[in-house]
């Protein structure tokens, strides 16, 4: 985003109003508008004059009005655009004002939307670094979850591992979201769904995503859009390597996965009233769907295991 050297009131104001229409171009492109800036460095007085722009929406006033209160990249642009809007109105000394809180709100803009931008798609090497992840199916109730171990990969190989420790069997699409960032395999994603804009999951690696130190970093992972399996994923630490060990390595964990196409945790929790209770309308319908007894409780992690090193059938060589 490149700044102009306005030599005028007016030029400036539309230096202001073009540099926040960028960044907003900048943040659809990378699928980070809704992104929490970091930097957000307006004291009392500066948001007070903020919370004052007539060109403000109520929600963004109220949210000035907080010590507390974080912003989007959007909320942040819009702020820069009504700053612009009033540049030229008012007396020299605020004018001054206002200009000083934009230069504040472009610095803050200028690096949330650098510091997002990806890497040029070049896939490296992965390391001999050990990953343990905890995965919890979100909403469900009690917990369905899982403890994996995997040395280092790409995000795509982690999506696998994902799949084979929970039960799932790779039927649909799939995506990750990390510090407010897409990642997935472009060619599934661009293919007849929408067009793909985010980081290639196939030449990420995660070693150049988590954290170097054992420090929690928690992201998550979405199966199926259209029952929307989401998935918290926790970065527990990276163990030392047990020569011993054939990675990866499910250590354990609690219930059956969902079948697939059940309809989300919600539909899930439907399907299992339905088959737990033989006088339930649906009973034998959903039994004879799942082609038999179902047993929710049931998990075994030596099984997982033995899944996770068989992989998945790849299913761009099925297209």
């Amino acid at each position: 985003m490149a700044r102009k050297k306005p030599t005028d009131l007016t030029e400036q104001s539309v230096a202001l109003a073009e540099f926040a229409a960028q960044a907003l171009v900048a943040a659809e492109q990378l699928a980070i508008k809704k992104k929490v800036v970091e930097g957000f460095y307006l004291d009392d007085s500066e948001r007070a004059i903020a919370a004052d722009l007539p060109g403000l929406s109520a929600t963004i006033k109220k949210k000035l009005a907080k010590k507390d209160a974080s912003f989007t990249i959007t909320e942040t642009a819009s702020i820069v655009i009504a700053l612009a809007e009033s540049l030229l109105d008012g007396e020299p000394l605020k004018r001054l004002k206002l200009l000083f809180i934009a230069k504040k709100l472009m610095d803050c803009l200028q690096s949330n939307v650098v510091s997002s931008v990806p890497a040029k798609a070049k896939k490296s090497k992965p390391t001999d670094t050990l990953y343990q992840f905890k995965i919890t199916l979100l909403s469900a109730k009690p917990p369905i979850w899982r403890r994996i171990q995997v040395k280092d990969c790409t995000l795509d190989k982690l999506h696998e591992h994902i799949q084979t420790a929970m039960g799932w069997t790779n039927s649909h699409l799939h995506q990750f979201e990390i510090k407010g960032q897409r990642y997935g395999d472009p060619e599934l994603l661009d293919d007849g769904f929408e067009d793909f804009e985010g980081v290639d999951s196939t030449k990420m690696n995660l070693s150049q995503i988590l954290p170097k130190s054992d420090k929690k970093f928690t992201f998550k992972y979405e199966y199926d859009f259209g029952d929307g399996w989401e998935h918290e994923v926790v970065f527990e630490g990276s163990p030392p390597v047990d020569p011993k060990a054939k990675y990866p390595l499910c250590l354990e964990g609690e219930r059956a996965c969902p079948p697939e196409d059940c309809g989300g945790v919600w539909g899930y929790g439907d399907f299992l009233e339905a088959i737990r209770n033989p006088k339930h309308e649906e009973h034998e319908n959903m039994l004879e769907w799942i082609g038999g007894r179902f047993d929710s409780d049931k998990f075994d992690a030596q099984q997982a295991t033995k899944e996770m090193k068989k992989s998945l059938p790849d299913w761009r060589s099925m297209r």
